[in-house]
């Protein structure tokens, strides 16, 4: 029994020490992705940034689609807890417009969208890879359609335009604009769009209506 204890403490530093290897692979896929994209994104690539050895890429994750899917999956948890803080606070349709201009900016700042740029890129050239992209979309068409449901319970295009496409339309759009703004490194006209928005918002909550309850829930 006296073995127990450093053995088992020998268990808890090699699994801490697991963790600390993978969290620093994926975060040098993100960065790889960001600054070499999808093709140079390689497992000699990423573990030149950490110091690792490659092998450690294949033996945490099996693969450098899965690490950089890994990659993915953090800058997406990394986004969702501000995009939900931004339905949390927003209070009004113009409030919502604000936040999301000020995290479409962050975005593109941070180079997130490049990492999904890049991911989507090179789904077309990996088979099976563009579906494991896709899935990951879907809590993004979920939040949308989750923000988008109190306005459209309260306007008559609720009959013209269910939640579920509207919050699909909304996906679409935003990621356009980042694409759109990643690539050609113009900003203003992006940024011109929330800007119009903004100026509908304030007429649609002055109008009443469409305002949303604190919190982004009309609570019924």
């Amino acid at each position: 029994m006296a073995k127990a204890g450093p053995r088992a403490g020998g268990i808890a530093t090699r699994r801490a020490e697991s963790g600390e290897v993978k969290a620093a692979l994926v975060a040098a896929a993100i960065d790889a992705l960001r600054e070499a994209g999808f093709a140079g994104a390689s497992a000699r690539e990423i573990a030149s940034r950490t110091g690792y050895s490659q092998a450690l890429v294949f033996y945490h994750f099996g693969s450098v689609n899965e690490l950089l899917l890994a990659a993915l999956d953090e800058v997406s948890a990394r986004r969702m807890v501000a995009y939900r803080e931004l339905l949390e606070h927003a209070g009004s349709v113009t409030a919502l417009g604000e936040s999301a201009r000020s995290i479409f900016i962050e975005d593109l700042d941070a180079g997130y969208v490049r990492v999904l740029i890049e991911m989507i890129t090179g789904a077309h050239s990996v088979p099976g890879l563009g579906e494991q992209v896709a899935e990951r979309l879907r809590p993004w068409r979920e939040l949308a359609e989750e923000a988008i449901r109190p306005v459209l319970r309260r306007s008559a295009a609720a009959r013209l335009l269910p939640p579920a496409e509207a919050g699909h339309a909304i996906v679409a759009g935003f990621l356009g604009l980042e694409l759109l703004a990643s690539l050609d490194g113009d900003r203003a006209t992006a940024i011109a769009v929330f800007d119009r928005f903004r100026s509908l918002a304030k007429i649609l909550d002055v109008l009443g209506g469409l305002r949303l309850p604190v919190g982004g829930r009309d609570g019924t």
